[in-house]
């Protein structure tokens, strides 16, 4: 167990190099568009999972060529619903961070992802890109889940935590300058709209929330391996004492 603690944190770390790599090559944001959309997709599931578990219904979800997206609902908690995008990309990434650091999850991660965003796309999504990246990206991620082996399963499943952490991150900052210098439409917006309160602090509290969820999932990373020194040692020195 111990061996597989150290490796998933050895590709936690190949994985964020590689991610750093990428971000000097030129053109490499035409790889990572496919990502984009991914997370897109994860922030609107978020809106409208939201909006189901509220009590509300989603309308439509539109994912669009610069890889923003919008999702309508009716009823619900517009409270919740709108603040459910930015969050639930940290607490996705943070969750698949948790589940897949040892790799014996990723497969499973993989494969519930992909049948969660096929759902999303019969349901609710609009659109020709929206279907297209909906029916693409379930695909991809059952081709990896059944075709590849656990290490190359694992390291994509923390290739995409990666991305959906960095990007939502990436997201909250370019959400608060915008909340700070003008009055375009987000979801803090709609925000201020509903409660008075300026964008300008619901950015801040959705970027307070997601560095404590990515906080907490990286202390969650390491702790079992700590927890399992710990007890494994008094098991050792009773098993001596016992001879």
């Amino acid at each position: 167990m111990a061996n597989r603690k150290m490796h998933g944190a050895q590709v936690l770390i190949l994985v964020s190099l590689f991610t750093v790599m990428l971000s000097f090559i030129p053109g490499a944001s035409i790889l990572t568009y496919p990502f984009r959309l991914f997370v897109t997709f994860i922030h609107e599931g978020g809106h409208a999972l939201a909006a189901v578990l509220t009590g509300g219904s989603v309308r439509e979800l539109r994912i669009h060529l610069d890889a923003s997206g919008e999702t309508y609902s009716l009823g619900g908690i517009p409270l919740l619903i709108a603040s459910a995008g930015y969050l639930m990309s940290a607490i996705y990434g943070a969750s698949l961070l948790v589940l897949c650091r040892d790799g014996r999850n990723a497969k499973a991660a993989l494969t519930l992802t992909a049948a969660a965003i096929l759902a999303l796309t019969m349901f609710c999504a609009q659109g020709m890109l929206s279907v297209s990246a909906g029916l693409g990206i379930p695909i991809v991620l059952v081709f990896v889940a059944l075709a590849c082996k656990e290490s190359w399963a694992h390291f994509f499943a923390m290739f995409l935590a990666i991305q959906c952490c960095l990007n939502a991150l990436i997201d909250l900052r370019t959400l608060f300058l915008l909340s700070a210098t003008t009055n375009v439409q987000s979801d803090a917006a709609n925000m201020a709209g509903m409660t008075g309160v300026p964008a300008l602090f619901w950015s801040l509290l959705w970027i307070g929330g997601s560095l404590f969820i990515l906080w907490r999932a990286l202390r969650t990373y390491g702790n079992p391996y700590a927890r399992e020194v710990s007890v494994a040692a008094p098991r050792k020195r009773r098993a001596y004492a016992n001879l």
